[in-house]
């Protein structure tokens, strides 16, 4: 019998623990709204649900559009840049 690989936040999830915040989400945190352009950080709140990778944990990227109710968010990592559709309880902005 095979061992299962326990998904993306395996072993992770003391990563994503924000001690120094309450882990409720406020109402202003899932109306908040950006415009194209704007420079946002991208912090994984604890709720796993649409959470981006880890690996983007604290990343800044630039709003491109909205697409739905996330926003799609270009990150620049190294010479390559990665476009990632993020919610925007995920977002902050800079």
């Amino acid at each position: 019998m095979t061992k299962r690989s326990g998904g993306q936040f395996h072993g992770k999830t003391r990563n994503l623990v924000r001690h120094h915040m309450p882990s409720s989400l406020k109402i202003a945190d899932k109306i908040k709204s950006f415009e194209v352009g704007d420079k946002v950080a991208i912090i994984p709140k604890s709720t796993y649900r649409d959470a981006p990778h880890p690996r983007f944990k604290g990343r800044i990227g630039e709003v491109i559009e909205k697409r739905g109710s996330a926003y799609v968010v270009k990150v620049r990592i190294m010479n390559a840049t990665r476009k990632l559709i993020v919610p925007v309880i995920h977002l902050e902005k800079v």
